[in-house]
């Protein structure tokens, strides 16, 4: 087998083939399943929940934040009529919690099971790396370390956890490119929550993109070694999403690009869980933006009325696939650069109001 040919190796891992986001999947395919997401009572995981227990899986959501999801649990059973929506205390920092939450998941699942894990719980923040608090001290104080703790300890515990409740799955039987997801109820589904931080550096949060570049790693290295126990596995890599976790420093250091929406995140994450013939896969989600490619196979912004040319959010993540790495990171940056040429000085003057503005509360989401 030759290492310079990207197609001996995907077949070397049973990666499935690029995802062709045109093509529509059915979210009722994830009827019957039961999923289990952690950092479930708010944000991305709260939207995936509600949208996956309306179309008829059981949810049991694992999160710190005791109220809110408690209260998510109790909306979305009210909206379904069904009790297939769960809330356990789950601190992912915290091993036992961890192992708590799972055990309890499977006693919630009507079957005794777990199709898929949904390790999204994350958070984001002041970063002490490059930022010592008192430079006067005689010695440096111990730094925070908490977004490492949650972003990638927290993730590794779920990772853990998940390879050995999913292969315990009834029913359920080795991951396939020749699954018929229409028809396949039991799964053994792995999906890890990155972020564009994963694909590239984000100034001035290093432990984020620490964070984020060992998930990217740690996707690669399990695709390739998930043969034994049948699981598939892949990844979403989210650009900034206009949601809270965005801070108003942020928003403003963002003026005048694009922000991604969280109706494309959630789009992209239930294809994947949907549908059990994409294995190995990884998905970025950005701005919607109106492009066309070109021969040598580059993308370009366009105007809508282009012929050939298509309005997009959610983009094939060739950057993980072995060679193609640089030619796609540039490819993607230079489409944001161009929507926030395009936007110029009023879009960069519209978004300076809303960050100011949320800071002062208008305007922030709520589940």
């Amino acid at each position: 087998m030759s290492s310079n040919n990207p197609e001996s190796l995907s077949a070397a891992i049973r990666q499935s083939p690029p995802i062709d986001v045109t093509i529509p999947y059915e979210a009722g395919w994830v009827k019957g399943k039961t999923i289990v997401i952690t950092g479930g009572a708010s944000g991305f995981g709260a939207s995936f929940a509600r949208h996956w227990a309306i179309n008829g899986a059981t949810v049991v959501l694992g999160d710190i934040n005791v109220e809110g999801g408690q209260q998510l649990a109790r909306d979305l059973q009210n909206e379904t009529g069904q009790s297939n929506a769960h809330f356990v205390h789950c601190d992912v920092t915290d091993w036992q919690s961890q192992v708590n939450f799972f055990k309890e998941a499977a006693k919630l699942s009507p079957h005794g099971g777990i199709d898929t894990v949904v390790a999204n719980a994350g958070i984001a923040g002041a970063d002490p790396v490059q930022s010592p608090r008192n430079m006067e001290a005689a010695e440096p104080q111990k730094p925070n370390f908490k977004i490492m703790d949650v972003n990638l300890t927290g993730v590794l515990y779920t990772t853990h956890l998940a390879y050995y409740w999913l292969p315990k799955n009834p029913g359920s039987e080795a991951c396939s490119m020749e699954s018929k997801p229409a028809e396949r109820v039991r799964d053994r589904h792995l999906l890890l929550l990155g972020s564009v931080a994963s694909l590239a550096p984000i100034v001035m949060q290093p432990q984020y993109a620490a964070a984020k570049h060992a998930v990217l790693g740690l996707f690669r290295s399990l695709r390739a070694t998930s043969h034994p126990q049948g699981i598939r596995i892949n990844l979403l890599c989210p650009y900034f999403i206009d949601t809270p976790i965005i801070t108003t420093p942020a928003r403003l250091a963002l003026a005048g690009g694009a922000m991604g929406k969280p109706e494309d995140v959630l789009d992209a994450a239930t294809r994947f869980v949907a549908d059990s013939r994409i294995l190995g896969r990884a998905l970025v989600i950005g701005p919607k933006m109106h492009v066309k490619q070109g021969e040598d196979g580059q993308w370009s912004i366009v105007s809508k009325n282009v012929p050939g040319s298509e309005e997009r959010a959610v983009w094939e993540a060739y950057a993980d696939d072995w060679e193609e790495v640089d030619i796609f990171d540039r490819n993607f940056i230079k489409l944001i650069n161009s929507v926030e040429a395009a936007r110029g000085w009023a879009g960069w003057a519209f978004d300076i109001f809303k960050a100011v503005a949320y800071g002062f509360g208008y305007g922030q989401r709520r589940t």
